[in-house]
């Protein structure tokens, strides 16, 4: 599968999800092993309204969000891995106002677990700053089989269906 492909199933898999339309997520790029994603910053992941710091859960969610894609868009066929755990560190408080970046790795791939790893930053000049967060997460593989044709359709050829 080219990068090109993988971004673009990356892309519409995130644009099935509510949740992260609501968030603003957007899939920044995506290879064999990887997606980087971005969080806008806005009021809505903000957890302390005084110093303007971002919640924990817009945290979680990204990094869930971003390793799941990222074993969604690698896997052969269209199989989704519901989260079996995500263990994540949280390295210091992110800074008011700046965009977040997750970098989500596919470690590897067993036959019925994908292992996965994520970092989080802050962009500072275009580049990625500080870590504030990282995690580890698996995802359980129920098979192709598993997936409504319905989403595996809109994956296939996006907002056409």
């Amino acid at each position: 599968m080219t990068t090109g492909l993988i971004k673009t199933r990356a892309e519409r898999f995130l644009a099935t999800l509510r949740h992260c339309q609501v968030l603003g997520l957007v899939v920044e790029d995506a290879s064999e092993d990887s997606v980087t994603m971005r969080l806008p910053y806005s009021a809505q992941i903000v957890g302390n309204p005084i110093q303007g710091t971002v919640h924990g859960g817009s945290l979680t969610t990204l990094m869930d969000t971003a390793c799941g894609t990222a074993v969604f868009s690698v896997l052969p066929g269209f199989e989704l891995c519901p989260t079996l755990d995500l263990r994540m560190d949280y390295m210091k408080a992110a800074t008011s106002g700046l965009d977040l970046l997750a970098v989500a790795e596919v470690t590897r791939i067993a036959s019925s677990v994908v292992f996965t790893e994520c970092s989080v930053y802050q962009e500072q000049d275009g580049q990625p700053g500080d870590l504030i967060a990282k995690c580890a997460a698996t995802f359980m593989r129920i098979g192709a089989n598993m997936t409504p044709p319905e989403f595996r359709a809109r994956i296939e050829h996006g907002d056409e269906v």
